[in-house]
């Protein structure tokens, strides 16, 4: 049994794209959304952040920011994030806004307030299906060298949490565990329902 994979962080770009990335050379079935008002990038200062709606594909975010200012934008590693992003897929996606996608099996966010923005979208979803959905908060600080390490962390979480797919409601509490001790990470989890 293949489980299917949801990374979601705030604005599709960083972190969940980090993991999506990584899971995604593994062979694994992943997408990833993101759950603002908007798709926020670092600007020339924290008052002028770069603003797009989500479905702004990114290759129009690289090239207006490579316009802007280059070497701001090369330095600050945005760049090659948003060309990493390119070769993933063609648009930040937001979650909420993600049910034509159809189910998955294991929801992993970034921050405990994205955490508890899916859980807050999935109760309030016609749960038709009842079908089970596993949500793990990872926290992970939004910069690009936290980004890796927590893609690293995530693919080991998932790679156990797969080996246990057929029975993964009965192991979580283990897996769980097992992670927070080897990695000193405290993990959030919740189960929903589609």
């Amino acid at each position: 049994m293949k489980l299917r994979y949801a990374m979601v962080c705030s604005s599709n770009q960083n972190r969940s794209m980090e993991a999506h990335s990584l899971l995604k050379r593994q062979g694994f079935d992943v997408s990833s959304y993101g759950t603002g008002a908007h798709v926020k990038l670092p600007g020339p200062s924290l008052r002028e952040p770069n603003v797009y709606d989500f479905g702004t594909p990114y290759k129009q975010m690289f090239d207006e920011l490579r316009r802007k200012d280059p070497e701001l934008y090369k330095r600050n590693g945005i760049l090659p994030m948003l060309k990493r992003n390119m070769s993933i897929k063609t648009a930040p996606q937001r979650w909420q806004e993600n049910a034509s996608d159809g189910s998955f099996d294991v929801v992993l966010t970034f921050e405990e307030k994205v955490f508890d923005m899916v859980l807050e979208d999935l109760n309030s979803r016609d749960q038709s299906l009842m079908k089970m959905v596993l949500v793990i908060n990872l926290e992970v600080k939004d910069n690009h060298e936290e980004a890796a390490i927590g893609a690293q962390l995530t693919l080991d979480l998932c790679l156990e949490i797969d080996a246990a797919a057929d029975s993964w409601e009965t192991a979580i509490d283990d897996i769980v565990s097992g992670f927070e001790q080897r990695h000193r990470r405290k993990l959030l989890y919740s189960i929903s329902f589609y």
